[in-house]
């Protein structure tokens, strides 16, 4: 998703205070952790959680409403909604451990892990998350070419009239983005750019209402609401093509709702007193509901739209022609979006790389030295060699990969299935267990590890529609020729 606010690099020493708002309040201008006092209210963070939810994720809505038809689709939206909620009221309350009015801070995701659990739990948390950060990165990858193509796509359909089926391969616009992305993951601090953020927000809410407004047009053009109650029909797809596709789905949906990896870091700019906690809440409700609406209206419109032949990215999967214009805004949108939410995601991977690299090899000259570079006017570029050598090959392992599964939501399904159960539940609940020392087989642990393995069991069929998804198309496509 967009904006992942990460600040917690800085150093706690009181005599320049990190980052965390102006210095409010008559007192000392500093929070009980001596950093500067946070500003953050019920408001700024509800949009944040918005602008850092709504992005990619949207665009696959569409596919997912209409393998489960006009009753689940919204249905399992709602569900995804309330799960998302509620667990993340839980992380809350976690944001400081032991007593969360004056308990320790945690900054990170990470922090309230080890603080509230610890040891081995911390090394899986660690790796579920950066595993899922670089699948993201190869997601995103995929995603923006697509989009660039769709552009060029929609201006040769313009030119030709509709007669010149416009094939194109899809890899030069995958290597084009990965030789954009090898220069800004040079950039150090990356993420401390917050014009990025509000970047990002603006162009995920344009692409995301630019694909609303036309599903409605398209429906007031149709005269009709296309689409059926359960969804594509046995015989457009065979029986086990139906069920693996609808566990799909569930992935699709369940990656649009993911943001409890920045909730604790989000959580980590509000003002206290009240509680954090009880902003946060607020927040949270506040901004999963807009989200839902939004949703839940983009998902049902493009179902309305285009029924069981919904494409599978709504805004280049060419149900939409005109205005062509409009559709090459949206897609230019995604483009710029991807382009910037591609570094604030590998931002902390490569941060977790590069000081374990030190680390582990404190003298070598090649990992830990900067030479700096001169630029005229400017403060000189620190080159750092190691970091030059290993971002670009990781650039390029993600490029490769994505040329080779070129399937937007089949990856995005295995993401969203990765993410959703231990991210935005397992972790959550055990931490929450933990912080308020609920007995085992209580009434409370009971109903909280059946909602748990609940969500396992939904994340693992996510995970088997999005696996079968990928070798089923893996089947019908050659890697490196001409798709489309």
């Amino acid at each position: 998703m967009a904006n992942n606010h990460h600040h917690h690099h800085q150093a706690l020493n009181i005599s320049s205070p990190p980052y965390g708002g102006g210095g409010g309040g008559g007192d000392s201008g500093f929070d009980d952790d001596g950093r500067q006092k946070r500003t953050g209210t019920v408001w700024t963070a509800s949009a944040h959680i918005i602008t850092a939810v709504i992005g990619s994720g949207v665009l696959s809505l569409a596919w997912a409403t209409a393998q489960l038809g006009w009753v689940a689709g919204p249905v399992v939206m709602l569900l995804f909604s309330f799960v998302t909620y509620y667990t993340s009221t839980l992380l809350a309350a976690c944001y400081r451990s032991g007593d969360s009015v004056n308990g320790k801070r945690n900054y990170t995701y990470m922090d309230a892990v080890r603080n509230n659990l610890g040891g081995f739990k911390v090394k899986l948390c660690g790796l579920v998350q950066y595993v899922n950060l670089f699948g993201v990165a190869i997601g995103y990858t995929i995603a923006s070419s697509i989009s660039m193509m769709a552009i060029k796509r929609s201006n040769c359909f313009h030119k030709s009239g509709g007669k010149n089926p416009c094939h194109m391969n899809s890899n030069p616009y995958m290597i084009s983005f990965g030789i954009i992305e090898i220069f800004l993951s040079q950039i150090p601090d990356f993420d401390q750019l917050w014009w990025l953020s509000i970047v990002a927000a603006v162009m995920s809410f344009t692409y995301s209402i630019i694909g609303l407004v036309l599903g409605i047009i398209q429906v007031a053009d149709n005269g009709k609401f296309k689409g059926s109650l359960t969804g594509v029909s046995i015989g457009t797809v065979t029986e086990s093509q139906k069920i693996w596709r609808s566990f799909q789905a569930l992935g699709d949906m369940a990656f649009a709702y993911s943001f409890s990896i920045i909730l604790i870091e989000i959580q980590d700019t509000i003002k206290a007193p009240p509680s954090e906690a009880k902003t946060m809440k607020k927040a949270t409700l506040l901004s999963v509901a807009v989200t839902s609406v939004f949703y839940i209206l983009c998902g049902c419109m493009g179902y309305a739209a285009f029924g069981d032949f919904a494409p599978g990215n709504l805004l280049t999967g060419f149900g939409f022609y005109n205005p062509y214009w409009l559709l090459d805004i949206a897609n230019v949108a995604i483009v710029v979006h991807l382009v910037g939410a591609y570094q604030v995601f590998c931002q902390p991977l490569f941060a977790f790389i590069e000081k374990f690299a030190s680390n582990r090899f404190p003298d070598s000259q090649f990992i830990n030295e900067d030479i700096n570079i001169p630029i005229p006017g400017f403060r000189p570029f620190k080159l750092n060699l190691f970091r030059l050598v290993w971002r670009t090959i990781f650039v390029m392992i993600t490029t490769l990969i994505s040329m080779l599964l070129p399937f937007f939501n089949d990856i995005v399904g295995l993401l969203g299935a990765l993410g959703f159960w231990p991210l935005t539940v397992y972790f959550p609940v055990e931490m929450y267990i933990a912080q308020k020392k609920i007995p085992k087989w209580s009434t409370r642990w009971i109903s909280l590890q059946i909602l748990s393995i609940a969500c396992l069991i939904i994340t693992i069929a996510a995970a088997a529609g999005s696996v079968a998804g990928v070798i089923q198309d893996s089947k019908s496509i050659k890697p490196f020729k001409t798709s489309y």
